[in-house]
Formats: C-alpha cells, sequence, structure tokens
C-alpha cells in the first residue's frame, strides 16, 4: 500500500517535469505515426489504385521516394526555415538556427513537448503535401525531374507559407485560422497540381480515351488508412492531449462521413449509380475541407462543412475535368484544392460563437468580428494560391531546363513501370 502512494504521488511530477506532458508527448507521437501513415502506405494505395496497371509501381515509388528526400531535406534545413525565428525577415522565412536540428536534445521543449518530437510531427506533414501533387502528374512525368521539383517546391513554397501561418509569419499575426493544413496542405498542394497538369499537358489520349481505375480494391484501402490516418492530422495539430484534440477528432470524423454520402447522392443522381471510387473521393473532400477549420467549429457545423464538400468538390471535378478539360489525373485540385478553400473560408464563418446549435469556439481576436475573421481568410486563400501558382510554374520551368518533364510517347504507351524503372506491379 505503501508503495501504491509512493508511486501515485510521483505521477504529478512525471507529467509535468521541466514543462514536459507525458500525456500530451503520447498523444503527439501516436499522431506522428498516423499522418505519416497516411502517406505510406495510405496514400501510397489510394493513388496507386487509381492509375492504370502500367503505372502503379510508378505511383508508390514517387510517394515512397518524396518520403526519403523531404525527411532530409526538413532535417537540413526546411524546419529551421519554417519555425525557427527569422529576425528582420521573420514575416515571410525563419531562419536556420535549427538547421540540421542543432540546439535541438532529447530534453530541449516545444511547449509541453519535446521539440524534436514537435520537429517530426511536422516532418510528416511536409511530406504528404508534395506527395499530393503526384496524383496530377500521374503516369507521364519522368523520376529524375519528379523529385527535384519536389524538393524545390518543398522549399520554395510549402516551407514558406507554413512559416507565414504556423511559424510566426504574417498571415499569423493578421490572425489566419488554419487548425492543421487548409492553405499550409491542400491549397498549395491542390494548386500546384493545377499547374503541373497545365504545364505537362494531358495524358496521351486524354480526354477522348477511357482511362478507369485498375485496382479500386487497392484505393478504398488507402481510403480507409487515410480517414484513420487524419485523426492523427487533425486531432494531433492541438499538439496536446485535451479537448480540442478530441473534438477536432469528431469534427474531422463527422465531416468525412457527410463528405462521403454528399459525393456518392450526387453521383447516384447524375450517373444513375453509387460507386467506390465516389465515396472514397468524397470522403478525402471532406476530410480536406474540415482540415483547417477542425479546431474552431463544433460537429452541428462540421456537418454542414461535409455535405457541402461533398457537393461543391464533386461538381469541381466535373468543371475542372469535363468542361476545362484539363487533365488532373487523380483530381487533386478539385478535391484538396477546393476542398482547402471551402474550408477556411467556412472556419471564418462557423468560428462565431453566436450560431446557436452551429456555433464554434471564437474568433481568432477579440475585436473580430465575422467580417473581420471571413477577410482575413480570404486574404490567405488568395495570397496563398497566387504565391503557389506563381512560383509552382517557376520551378516546374525551371527543372525543365536540365530535363524532358514527361516521357516520351512510347514511354507513356509502355507505361511508366517497366519504361522508368523496368519492374512490373504484376506478374502472375
Amino acid at each position: 500500500m505503501k508503495k501504491l502512494l509512493a508511486v501515485l504521488l510521483m505521477l504529478p511530477s512525471l507529467a509535468l517535469a521541466d514543462g514536459l506532458d507525458t500525456g500530451d508527448t503520447a498523444w503527439i507521437l501516436t499522431a506522428t505515426a498516423l499522418v505519416l501513415f497516411m502517406t505510406i502506405p495510405g496514400l501510397s494505395l489510394f493513388y496507386g489504385g487509381l492509375v492504370r496497371s502500367k503505372n502503379v509501381l510508378s505511383v508508390l515509388m514517387q510517394c515512397f521516394a518524396i518520403t526519403c528526400a523531404v525527411s532530409l531535406v526538413w532535417l537540413i534545413c526546411g524546419y529551421s526555415l519554417a519555425f525557427s525565428d527569422g529576425g528582420s525577415m521573420n514575416a515571410w522565412i525563419g531562419g536556420l538556427d535549427h538547421a540540421f536540428f542543432a540546439g535541438i536534445s532529447k530534453d530541449t521543449l516545444e511547449g509541453t513537448l519535446p521539440k524534436s518530437l514537435h520537429g517530426l510531427f511536422q516532418m510528416t506533414f511536409a511530406i504528404i503535401t508534395p506527395a499530393l501533387i503526384v496524383g496530377a502528374f500521374a503516369e507521364r512525368m519522368r523520376f529524375g525531374p519528379m523529385l527535384a521539383f519536389s524538393v524545390l517546391w518543398l522549399l520554395g513554397v510549402y516551407v514558406p507559407v507554413c512559416h507565414w501561418v504556423w511559424g510566426g509569419g504574417w498571415l499569423a499575426d493578421l490572425g489566419l485560422y488554419d487548425f492543421a493544413g487548409g492553405t499550409v496542405v491542400h491549397i498549395t498542394a491542390g494548386v500546384a497540381a493545377l499547374v503541373a497538369a497545365l504545364v505537362l499537358g494531358g495524358r496521351k489520349g486524354f480526354p477522348g480515351q477511357g482511362m478507369m481505375p485498375h485496382n479500386m480494391t487497392m484505393t478504398v484501402t488507402g481510403a480507409g488508412m487515410l480517414w484513420v490516418g487524419w485523426f492523427g492530422f487533425n486531432g494531433g495539430s492541438a499538439l496536446a492531449a485535451g479537448g480540442d484534440a478530441a473534438m477536432a477528432m469528431l469534427v474531422t470524423h463527422i465531416s468525412a462521413a457527410a463528405g462521403s454520402l454528399a459525393w456518392i447522392t450526387m453521383e447516384w443522381k447524375k450517373f444513375g449509380k453509387p460507386s467506390a471510387l465516389g465515396i472514397a473521393t468524397g470522403m478525402v473532400a471532406g476530410l480536406g475541407t474540415i482540415t483547417p477549420a477542425s479546431g474552431f467549429v463544433g460537429p452541428a457545423a462540421a456537418l454542414v462543412i461535409g455535405l457541402s464538400a461533398g457537393v461543391i468538390c464533386f461538381y469541381s471535378v466535373i468543371f475542372i475535368k469535363h468542361k476545362l478539360k484539363i487533365d488532373d489525373s487523380l483530381d487533386v485540385f478539385p478535391v484538396h484544392g477546393v476542398g482547402g478553400i471551402l474550408g477556411t473560408l467556412f472556419a471564418g464563418i462557423f468560428a462565431s460563437t453566436e450560431l446557436g446549435l452551429f456555433s464554434g469556439y471564437g474568433f481568432a481576436k477579440p475585436e473580430f468580428t465575422m467580417l473581420d475573421q471571413f477577410g482575413v481568410q480570404a486574404l490567405g486563400v488568395v495570397a496563398t494560391f497566387v504565391y503557389t501558382a506563381v512560383v509552382t510554374w517557376v520551378l516546374l520551368k525551371l527543372v525543365g531546363l536540365f530535363s524532358e518533364l514527361r516521357v516520351d510517347s512510347d514511354e507513356e504507351t509502355q507505361g511508366l513501370d517497366i519504361a522508368l524503372h523496368e519492374e512490373r506491379g504484376y506478374d502472375l
């Protein structure tokens, strides 16, 4: 009994010693694994099933290689530039105080967390963002230029925007609400995807030739992994184990479910049948749209956001692919880009505490009205959109000066698995 009492008396000191909270740390350790799980294998399988069988390995390879390359760049300078003080340039970019994680030991803290864990958690966000862009140029971009572009894009787009929003930059100072990556992840990836699709041009045979997914079982499996992993993505962005994380996970789940059902309802109405592809894509739309708002809104608002995501993103896919005839192969912009824009704007509305059942948890500054917060959100959307579009175009053109961006016609016909990697996804 005395030993038990002694252990119980020690618990507060274990949890709070030197500012470290072991509960928060345990949760973010778990969330970090969940977010990495979203890319490998979640996104890899989701995208892999959507391409034709002759290109499945190329997509898996791209996601895997981006994971490796981004991890090293984040260690070398990415984390420091995004999350350290940039001095006189801090509104725009951080400094190099933590290059190679310098000055970060196992005892260094970021709030109640080990700073090493904070850097690792943010690394998983940096990994998935350029991996999302893969869906736009799937089945036609060369491996070397893809990897070079991804690294340059991380440094030229992701890191600065991340600093603006989460690292104490100018959008953070204005009071932009982006809980888990509406601007930082989804708008940047979506806009970059749109630009990449325009620069590279459509796949051979687009739009006349049907290019159906080769393995929907793989895609739905990957979609399920994404849904589960998104709990770490949004819930982990609270950077603590508590009510904020719990509510973020709840609204994330509600929005995903609503987005899925809204999408297949639109699909059922327009095409006569609901599809597995539709329900999985609607889920991603619901998840991407709730992401920026997930720490600021309640469950009823999440239902509205998810339903809106399913409907608006569904018609965005039709508009981009069938009206504008832009071959964003796996619909990155109409799902992630449009969803990120929609969710960032919704955060400026449903964060209000005066909407009754649909109320959220207040605006970024005490003096803000809904119009003030919405204005900041709109500015964040426009700034992120324009900056990402311009820099992405420049980087693609720059990489294209040194190497052809896309495979030739014969290689595309043969498939990237054999043409670029001398391997087959299936040898049955």
